[in-house]
């Protein structure tokens, strides 16, 4: 038995220099959603744990994480890399 010749795989360029969710605007509205609302969460617990009390570097930095989590999901969601052109 002789072996068939095995396929050749069609890879995109586009879809190669794109994220996942890049053409998927559902897909990125709702895990772009789902950071911006982990991010409020985190915030808001750690607000309301030190809330009347001086802020400690823990506290600090869970905020700055925080921040980072909504600041992640609104570059999602404005997908500026797909905006970008190269000369």
């Amino acid at each position: 038995m002789s072996n068939p010749a095995p396929l050749e795989e069609k890879v995109s360029p586009q879809k190669s220099s794109r994220s996942a969710a890049g053409d998927c605007w559902s897909c990125r509205l709702l895990s772009g959603g789902g950071l911006i609302a982990a991010g409020i969460y985190v915030f808001a617990q750690v607000h309301r744990r030190n809330l009347g009390k001086p802020p400690t570097v823990s506290a600090v930095l869970q905020m700055m994480f925080a921040t980072g989590l909504s600041a992640w999901g609104i570059v999602l969601i404005a997908n500026p890399v797909g905006k970008i052109t190269s000369k």
